[in-house]
């Protein structure tokens, strides 16, 4: 199972068209996964005779879990058992571009109604050894089980974290090589909102998506509130050089607060569903969200998130839905909701301090907005307000606008960094 954006850590097969003993052509279709929010097409990478599956279609495995195999010759040597214990070791989870990483704290239910997730021995050694509660780390083995190297990629990953202030650390995914690109996630997400940008960004650009405070594996300092100024500041603080930046929702925010802090250092701005102000509705989703993920799993606040983030058309069509629904529940499942008391009581704050300062902003921007945006509507106006930004309006698009229509958003960024 490749892992093929920078918050995957599982993937679903969806279809094998081939079946074992058929022809392979290198660049042919060999299978269909969904990953986080899409369904992918993954193609042969050289020519052969299939012989064997090991993920049967409608099973989801971690990343670089054994899916199938294939040979050169047809009546080529070949034992399924064998080669599934030589190439399905756990050190191989975690396959592609990044490092292996672990689900953070299971955010699902209050402490009190959280199961239990089972621990051999050998794990329960190893996290009491490396000072964790291995009840807080995902386990990959059957049943959820956290085996022991469950347990120590999940310490290597707490000491990849980037220090940004004291006693602060945040979790930044990083692909690609060339002029550095950061990514800024919204209200109660991650970079994973960003799934269907990365690719086309890390095959030019050195992409860095930055969980924020308490987001993810990232610290979470018990303060009153995550500023939306703090956040742009860890974020410059995270990266080094000169930057484009690209915000969704709330962290449009921030890459304002970057562009107006530190223009110096930021090479292009993107806004995708931008505001200025909170509005009234947005308040009230803010609050209810945190209610909820307080109280609720998170597929069950994912359901009721689902048709504010969403286009009509979108929902109408009820596999895409789904597919959505699930992807919603795994990144919600990231934030808990200490940290969307923080979030919300920082977005408030910002509320309303920048509209005098827009006409200031002298880097080269973007604005991305979604004719049926329920939450951020009139975005346009702060293209508007911006000396020379452009504009770009999707029509029959929600607020989730990068993952509803990827394509139309991916190029007109690419097209703005270029």
């Amino acid at each position: 199972m490749p892992k093929l954006g920078m918050t995957m850590e599982e993937g679903t097969v969806v279809q094998w068209p081939l079946a074992p003993g058929d022809p392979v052509v290198k660049g042919e279709l060999l299978l269909l996964i969904e990953s986080e929010k899409t369904e992918v097409e993954i193609e042969a990478p050289a020519s052969g005779f299939f012989r064997h599956v090991y993920v049967e279609e409608g099973d989801t495995v971690p990343c670089g879990t054994l899916l199938g195999a294939f040979t050169e010759t047809a009546d080529e040597e070949f034992d399924a058992d064998s080669f599934h214990a030589a190439e399905d070791r756990p050190e191989h989870k975690g396959g592609g571009s990044l490092e292996v990483r672990l689900a953070p704290p299971d955010a699902k239910a209050a402490p009190s109604e959280r199961a239990e997730r089972p621990v051999p021995p050998a794990a329960r050694a190893a996290a009491r050894k490396l000072g964790l509660d291995p009840q807080n780390i995902a386990g990959t083995g059957p049943n959820g089980r956290v085996t022991k190297q469950d347990i120590e990629a999940y310490a290597a990953a707490r000491e990849a974290l980037v220090p940004v202030a004291d006693g602060v650390s945040l979790e930044v995914l990083a692909e690609g090589e060339g002029e550095a690109v950061v990514l800024l996630p919204g209200l109660g997400t991650d970079v994973s909102v960003f799934a269907r940008q990365t690719p086309m960004l890390r095959e030019r650009f050195h992409v860095f998506g930055v969980n924020p405070r308490g987001v993810g594996l990232s610290d979470a300092p018990e303060t009153a509130s995550y500023d939306v100024g703090q956040t742009a500041a860890d974020a410059s603080a995270a990266v080094d050089g000169s930057l484009h930046v690209i915000g969704a929702s709330l962290g449009s925010a921030a890459a304002l607060e970057l562009a107006l802090t530190v223009p110096e250092r930021v090479r292009s701005l993107t806004l995708i569903t931008p505001f200025i102000d909170v509005s009234p509705r947005l308040e009230a989703i803010g609050e209810g969200w945190r209610q909820m993920a307080a109280e609720a799993s998170p597929e069950a606040l994912a359901a009721s998130l689902l048709p504010w983030f969403f286009s009509s058309g979108f929902l109408a069509d009820d596999t895409v839905r789904s597919r959505a629904l699930r992807g919603l529940a795994q990144t919600l499942a990231r934030v808990p909701a200490s940290t969307l008391d923080r979030m919300t009581a920082g977005m408030s704050a910002w509320s309303g301090s920048r509209a005098g300062d827009l006409a200031t902003i002298s880097v080269p921007t973007l604005v991305i907005v979604a004719s049926e945006d329920l939450l951020t509507p009139g975005a346009e106006r702060i293209a508007e307000a911006i000396p020379g930004a452009k504009l770009l309006v999707v029509e029959s698009a929600g607020h989730a606008v990068a993952l509803e229509a990827p394509e139309a958003v991916n190029e007109a960024i690419a097209a703005h960094l270029a």
